[in-house]
């Protein structure tokens, strides 16, 4: 039997899909209202029950960091507005995709440059 026969026959469930998103070149790096309505709308996306976001602003000129606490998960965001970069983490399972907040992240954020990198999780 081979390792990944193994793994699926130990663990026959993912939990879920987590992406490691980041956008280069952005815009709305400070706006942490916008961040908010769009963290928001991007959960609405996929499907997936906010239970809260919690954003904390360092200050003029810096970045935020925060959380959209979901029943499926999270999205996480730090971003840098100093170099244009914002680093999300969108982890969620059950039927929930997280690839569809993606078309919504960016059109708010308007990266000229993107990685996007899949894990399957359990």
């Amino acid at each position: 039997m081979t390792d990944q026969a193994q793994t699926e026959q130990a663990q026959p469930y993912a939990p879920g899909l987590h992406l490691l998103v980041d956008f280069w070149e952005c815009r709305g790096l400070q706006d942490a209202k916008g961040i908010e309505r769009v963290l928001r709308e991007a959960a609405a996306a996929c499907g997936a029950t906010v239970l809260g976001v919690m954003l904390h602003n360092f200050g003029e000129g810096c970045g935020i960091t925060g959380v959209a606490l979901l029943a499926e998960s999270h999205i996480s965001i730090h971003t840098w507005p100093e170099t244009g970069y914002a680093a999300l983490d969108l982890f969620m399972c059950g039927r929930c995709d997280p690839r569809a907040a993606l078309p919504v992240l960016e059109a708010w954020f308007s990266p000229g440059s993107t990685r996007i990198t899949e894990h399957r999780r359990g």
